[in-house]
């Protein structure tokens, strides 16, 4: 699978302001960035900072008066729909290093406060099992209501009002994992069957030894999916942090399956 991908940014700054940029697909882990361009305009500073996991390349900037940044991408995805309902879960005390720090509460996933929803609730279900569960679980009592949340919304707000975004299902969805003792973290991402489209967020959960993406709004599938970054919550992932006011003017993406004639501009 090849997605075509662009996404468009354009904020206007009052003053200059530093900000932190996370729009880039990655390359690796199961997809691979044939072709990309970025263009970040005329800022006063562009800073690369190293990447995490292999997964994220955040841009550190420094702009006055706007902010435009123009992305586009050609993208191989490589990675198959694994039925993770089949996979165990990994013991604790063989879980690998990358994957301990998923274990605990976040600043939007308070799992500690889920315990008794999640035993109640899925305790007669292990591993991927009680994963599928979860996710079937969130997919059919929330609504997914655009503008119905902010970024002060967490997981738990958002399991008392049964509707959010992306972000809140995957928020909920991240901390019953890990109220089950099962390793969960957010991927920020570009997917094919995104409606509207935007930045998409996901969960990924440790099952059988790897990453298995888990998406309660039944948009994104793995095959259709190219990762951004990951992180613990939605504060890891933001495809645009800002260190001061700044005033949304538009912006936009769009996902598309690589038309012929692009991939013959490749060959």
């Amino acid at each position: 699978m090849k997605l075509e991908i662009s996404a468009s940014l354009n904020y206007r700054l009052s003053e200059p302001v530093d900000l932190m940029l996370q729009i880039e697909a990655a390359d690796g882990h199961g997809q691979h960035v044939i072709d990309a361009s970025l263009d970040l305009g005329e800022p006063d500073v562009v800073a690369r900072v190293p990447a995490a996991d292999g997964l994220c390349e955040p841009i550190w900037l420094r702009a006055s008066g706007s902010l435009r940044a123009e992305y586009r991408a050609l993208v191989e995805i490589n990675r198959p729909d694994t039925d993770f309902r089949a996979l165990a879960a990994v013991p604790l005390h063989r879980l690998p290093a990358e994957a301990i720090p998923y274990l605990n509460e976040s600043r939007y996933c308070p799992s500690n406060k889920f315990h008794a929803f999640v035993e109640r609730r899925f305790g007669d279900h292990e591993g991927g099992a009680k994963i599928g569960r979860m996710r079937d679980w969130i997919e059919s009592r929330f609504t997914y209501v655009s503008g119905s949340s902010d970024a002060e919304t967490g997981a738990l707000d958002s399991f008392v009002e049964r509707r959010g975004v992306c972000r809140d299902y995957a928020h909920v969805m991240i901390a019953l994992a890990r109220a089950a003792h099962i390793p969960a973290r957010m991927a920020s991402a570009y997917a094919l069957r995104v409606s509207p489209q935007d930045f998409h967020a996901v969960a990924e959960v440790y099952l059988g030894g790897d990453w298995h993406l888990v998406d309660a709004t039944g948009m994104a599938r793995a095959s259709e999916t190219a990762r951004i970054c990951v992180g613990r919550d939605a504060a890891d992932i933001s495809f645009l942090t800002a260190y001061r006011d700044i005033a949304f003017v538009d912006q936009s993406v769009k996902v598309e399956r690589a038309t012929a004639r692009r991939l013959a501009e490749q060959a």
